[in-house]
């Protein structure tokens, strides 16, 4: 609680009296301000299943220097975590831990990635909107354990459920009935009978467990798990069927509330959701940026705005990393942060909790960004595990997705396009139209890592495509103005470097190379119809641009994002429904 003013004051008041004693002559006695207990958390968020340390800017992060430091992998998170645990350290996270993850742990159904996490000492975790991706009933099988209804037990045996607790207090169920038979809800229990079912009846009944608490150093802390409110945007229907999503802030003081009840004062709010940043700062900075219409960021909106019992605000979703301190509604302070993505960070977060209060002593609070750089010695039994799951999963790196017809390489035009470089924007497209709205896609040539060779019969395997495209980035939409699609398709050319973005065939325009930097687009259209400077356009990209990735910083002022699957799964979905697949004709970029 935001006591922080009147503990001021009264050490001011204190020091006073000191002054004035010492003044005659006599030695004062030290005021007794209580003891504390220190209090460690490391927290996870965005992990996506990135067993395997992530490849290209997945797989890189700049540090508290400014360099650019090659990050994540479990064997790296595991090492990097022993060094970091002590006595009195408790491990959480805040969502998307699985969902839009790379072969080696979607082809079992993420059950790899949820035991690693477990093995970690992972307690507790905020639901992201990716853990929604194959359905609330998927999501309860993961957390109690069971075999996939379809596939059925993946090569490690029947699943025994996750070892650390999901949490989601703004996730309800639509038709309130009891509360799921879920593990973490038992906690509940606590709360007399009457009191609960009028908090549910007024609130919502939650589909996940709302809250946790553990005890560490003797002394309880409460965690909050709430998800993006922008989850029935950017999950299919079939996700959430069932659902609904209510406010972040309100169902987070309905969990403070759970927590007051039982007894707990030291409180978390783990929350999916987060800010965009000033590219290129110190994970340990405050660089977040508002949003393009000039208001907060939706993190800090939550940050700041959620109950002034919650000490400390652990944030996901957005990608990026970031130690903020805000103020709480009752003009207290509390720390706002983020650790960036794919297990390349780690969130150390040093606090005490007062022994005689039972609250976190806010001015403890210090986080500390620590990337996973790969340096050190990774841990052994960490790397067997991910070993052994990478050869389990080499079966379906030779399943079919698809033929050819010819060879589809990555030989640049004149205008720089690629047949694969088209094709792949044509699957973008296609896969982002229903749910994202696109109306063109857009794929940046250094993500195209691989030809796609016909030889020898056009058969196109898992395993080939996952080469093509084997970043693991999130599809994601923005709505950018055409004044600003312009500016975006100038960034192609620089003094520095030209990088031609690949269009998808709904997308035409002019480039005349004779003409100054800045000034070389010309008769933009999307199918056949003239882009108007005023106007407003979907546009499809990895989450790689739209980050503003490759120097494409007019991606960062798209509004509206939406994300869906990740790049490898819209490629190799457009393999298989547009299958004996020929190679486009470019031509999409005209030159002048």
């Amino acid at each position: 609680m935001p006591r922080e003013t009147a503990k001021a004051a009264l050490a001011g008041a204190l020091t006073t009296a000191m002054l004035a004693v010492a003044a005659q002559g006599v030695t004062a006695a030290p005021p007794d301000r209580g003891k504390s207990v220190p209090v460690r958390l490391l927290a996870l968020n965005d992990f996506h299943g990135n067993l395997e340390p992530p490849a290209g800017s997945s797989g890189r992060m700049v540090d508290e220097n400014g360099a650019t430091v090659e990050a994540g992998g479990a064997a790296y998170i595991a090492a990097w975590m022993k060094r970091m645990t002590d006595r009195n350290t408790l491990k959480v996270a805040q969502g998307d831990l699985i969902g839009a993850t790379p072969l080696i742990s979607a082809a079992y159904h993420d059950e790899p990635s949820v035991e690693f996490l477990g093995d970690l000492g992972i307690t507790a975790s905020a639901v992201g909107n990716h853990e929604f991706d194959e359905g609330y009933g998927e999501l309860k099988r993961i957390m109690k354990g069971g075999s996939h209804p379809v596939d059925g037990a993946s090569p490690a045996g029947p699943w025994k459920g996750a070892e650390f607790t999901y949490l989601g207090a703004n996730v309800l169920l639509e038709d309130a009935g009891k509360l799921p038979d879920l593990p973490g809800n038992e906690i509940l229990r606590r709360i007399p009978r009457k009191r609960l079912d009028a908090m549910l009846r007024s609130h919502g009944v939650p589909a996940v467990p709302p809250v946790a608490v553990r005890k560490v150093n003797g002394q309880k802390i409460g965690f909050i798990g709430a998800v993006t409110e922008s989850t029935p945007a950017i999950v299919t229907a079939a996700g959430i069927e069932g659902l609904r999503f209510e406010r972040v802030v309100k169902s987070a003081r309905f969990g403070s509330r759970l927590l007051k009840m039982l007894g707990v004062e030291a409180q978390v709010l783990l929350v999916h959701e987060g800010d965009n940043v000033t590219a290129g700062r110190s994970p340990d900075a405050c660089s977040t940026a508002g949003d393009p219409g000039g208001g907060a960021g939706a993190g800090t909106e939550i940050a700041t705005k959620v109950d002034a019992e919650i000490d400390l605000v652990l944030s996901g979703h957005s990608h990026q990393a970031y130690v903020c301190e805000v103020e709480d509604p009752e003009d207290g302070t509390r720390v706002y942060s983020q650790g960036g993505s794919f297990g390349r960070v780690i969130s150390k977060v040093d606090l005490r909790i007062d022994e005689r209060s039972k609250d976190v002593v806010r001015s403890s609070v210090k986080v500390d960004n620590r990337i996973v750089t790969r340096d050190i010695e990774p841990d052994a039994e960490t790397a067997r595990f991910v070993r052994t799951w990478k050869d389990r999963v080499a079966e379906v790196a030779d399943r079919k997705v698809g033929e050819i017809t010819a060879d589809l390489t990555r030989t640049a035009s004149r205008s720089g396009e690629s047949a694969l470089g088209d094709l792949i924007a044509d699957a973008q497209l296609a896969a982002t139209r229903e749910g994202g709205g696109a109306q063109i896609a857009l794929m940046n040539p250094g993500g195209v890592r691989a030809d796609l060779p016909y030889a020898p019969d056009g058969v196109v395997t898992y395993g080939e495509a996952f080469a093509v495209q084997p970043f693991g980035n999130l599809m994601q939409v923005v709505t950018l103005t055409g004044a600003r699609l312009d500016a975006l398709l100038e960034q192609q050319w620089t003094a520095a470097r030209t990088a031609v973005l690949q269009p998808s065939a709904s997308l035409s325009y002019t480039a005349t190379l004779g003409n100054p930097f800045g000034d070389r687009v010309s008769g933009i259209e999307i199918d056949g119809e003239p882009v108007t400077g005023t106007g407003t356009y979907r546009v499809a990209a990895t989450s790689f641009l739209v980050g503003g990735g490759d120097g494409f910083s007019v991606f960062t002022q798209g509004t509206a994002p939406w994300s869906g699957p990740m790049d490898l799964d819209a490629f190799t979905a457009h393999l298989g429904s547009a299958s004996p697949v020929s190679p486009p004709a470019t031509g999409r970029i005209k030159l002048g």
